[in-house]
């Protein structure tokens, strides 16, 4: 006599048994670790201080902003709360910081529950935001930019 039967999928495969919560949840948790670890060392040494951080290569050799520019001025206003400083220094990695934060906790919920991340954009969203990255950094380095200065 055989012990009970395995579910099978379509294909008439057993299906494998899932993964244990831990393993499913143990990337996010990784990353969330290491973003958490980076963004912990941007605000306890801050990037106003001379020395701490490189120089943006781009501003370095022509003097142009180029859209990372103030991102890490930006993170530390943002460790520290001052959310208005964030945005001036570099409203895009703000909108960074936030969607990465919506993106990982549904890729939690989602591992949580056994179901893998989908995202299918096509090539319209990710047109638009290398528009407006492009335009941001163009405008930046134009004289009437000045205020997207970091």
């Amino acid at each position: 006599m055989t012990g009970p039967a395995k579910p099978m999928n379509a294909l008439s495969r057993p299906v494998p048994p899932p993964a244990p919560f831990w393993r499913r949840v143990a990337v996010p948790a990784g990353l969330f670790a290491a973003v958490g670890g980076a963004f912990g060392y941007v605000g306890v040494v801050d990037p106003g201080e001379p020395g701490h951080y490189p120089v943006c290569p781009l501003y370095r050799l022509t003097g142009l902003y180029c859209p990372g520019c103030g991102g890490l001025r930006s993170a530390h206003a943002f460790v520290h709360g001052d959310l208005l400083a964030a945005l001036r220094d570099n409203a895009p990695a703000v909108a960074g910081y936030l969607g990465f934060a919506v993106l990982w906790t549904v890729w939690v919920v989602r591992a949580a529950r056994g179901r893998p991340l989908r995202i299918d954009l096509g090539p319209g969203p990710l047109w638009a935001a290398g528009v407006l990255l492009l335009v941001f950094t163009v405008v930046r380095n134009l004289p009437f930019g000045g205020w997207l200065h970091p």
